[in-house]
């Protein structure tokens, strides 16, 4: 669990990239301390620090799974965080973009302006110039209609990762929240055998 996650969004806007980061290097290393071998996945933010640590840390991470991750995007009102998240808290939530009728996946009613800009201004800006270190054999699941994460990311990843072993997947029948929709049984089992092939041995 992240730093202001599950919680209550205003605890998310106490916090930022370097928490977030903090605590999944934490979690890595202590898993490569008990582990031959590690790979790293991140569903929507989550993506971006597995790319970040995958990007500093290239040979220690044996793979990377990522599902409709962002790093930037085309929304206009982003441009003005720097200034924005002093008068403004919160913009409203961006939660439930899944197809399947019924499922919920209990995100914050609203987006903290202070994290949102943190993670943007200082987390993606960076990641975005360091992709060229990522070498680690990369599986990504990009939805076919998305309506958090547009294509800018993807195109960014897809033309700046140096990992040889590339390979994109994308679910037909999920929205953003992919792991929650209907193509959660091919992701995790393609994320599985990845998992399995890049750690053997």
């Amino acid at each position: 669990m992240l730093p202001g996650h599950g919680t209550r969004w205003q605890e998310l806007n106490k916090v930022g990239w370097s928490d977030w980061y903090a605590t999944l290097t934490a979690s890595f290393d202590k898993l490569r301390a008990e582990n031959d071998a590690v790979a790293v996945c991140g569903l929507s933010l989550g993506g971006a620090p597995v790319m970040r640590i995958a990007a500093d840390r290239p040979d220690e991470v044996a793979g990377i799974v990522v599902v409709n991750p962002g790093i930037a995007t085309r929304r206009i009102d982003v441009k003005f965080l720097p200034v924005l998240r002093f008068p403004v808290p919160a913009f409203p939530g961006i939660v439930n973009d899944i197809k399947q009728p019924g499922q919920d996946e209990y995100g914050y009613t609203k987006a903290p302006l202070k994290a949102a800009y943190s993670m943007i201004f200082h987390g993606f800006k960076q990641l975005r110039a360091d992709l060229p270190k990522v070498t680690s054999p990369f599986l990504y699941f990009k939805s076919v209609e998305d309506h958090v994460a547009d294509d800018s990311s993807i195109a960014i990843i897809k033309k700046s990762v140096s990992s040889r072993d590339f390979t994109l997947v994308n679910p037909e029948n999920s929205y953003h929240v992919a792991t929650l929709d209907n193509d959660a049984p091919q992701i995790f089992k393609e994320s599985a055998d990845f998992i399995a092939r890049v750690t053997a041995g």
